[in-house]
């Protein structure tokens, strides 16, 4: 029995081309495209999805958000990020989640393809190379600070970001302190600054 897939990606192009992949080269036909965090979830409700491949931001929220309550609804299914934003600081907070699969959208045709069939076929991941944490600085941070980030770097402010996440908003305000903190900055000037030099997306 083939498996049930679903591309949760806010990008069409993406989506539609990593369909095309799936079902062309890999021969994977059952596949499910949706755009929101709203979409998938609505989706997986429907039952039978046995991968789900995600983004790490959609225009609702992130992955972050939405993973926790994915597994402890639907355990057996397996997950693959699938994003811009760095393995190196995204990739090990995923694992906390039991997410093995993390995949760089800059990846090559041939590479990405064995990663997919790997995937699909419930198979370990090939590991890389050993990364080093610390190097970058935003390989410090909690899931929850990844979070807090996300909504700070677009211009949230404490009340929407705590109305948002469910939150206290002594909460957002200790979490943000605590980035600037784990990062080393002073304001959100200093935090933009250092995100684009990280090639942090937001």
């Amino acid at each position: 029995m083939q498996p049930r897939i679903i591309i949760a990606d806010d990008h069409s192009m993406i989506r539609k081309g990593l369909k095309l992949i799936l079902q062309t080269n890999l021969g994977f036909k059952n596949v499910t495209e949706v755009s929101t965090c709203s979409a998938l979830m609505n989706e997986l409700k429907k039952g039978a999805c046995t991968h789900l491949i995600l983004d790490v931001i959609l225009t609702d929220c992130t992955a972050l958000e939405i993973v926790p309550n994915i597994i402890s609804l639907y355990p057996k299914m397996e997950i693959m990020i699938f994003s811009m934003q760095i393995s190196e600081v995204y990739g090990d907070v995923f694992k906390q989640y039991g997410i093995k699969f993390y995949l760089n959208k800059t990846l090559n045709e041939d590479d990405t393809l064995t990663y997919m069939r790997r995937f699909l076929h419930n198979l370990e991941p090939i590991e890389g190379e050993k990364r080093n944490p610390t190097k970058n600085p935003f390989a410090l941070l909690s899931p929850r600070e990844l979070e807090i980030l996300h909504y700070l770097l677009n211009g949230h402010k404490t009340k929407d970001i705590a109305i948002t996440l469910n939150l206290t908003m002594s909460t957002v305000s200790t979490i943000k302190k605590r980035i600037f903190d784990k990062i080393e900055t002073d304001n959100m000037t200093q935090v933009l600054e250092l995100a684009t030099l990280y090639n942090i997306n937001y």
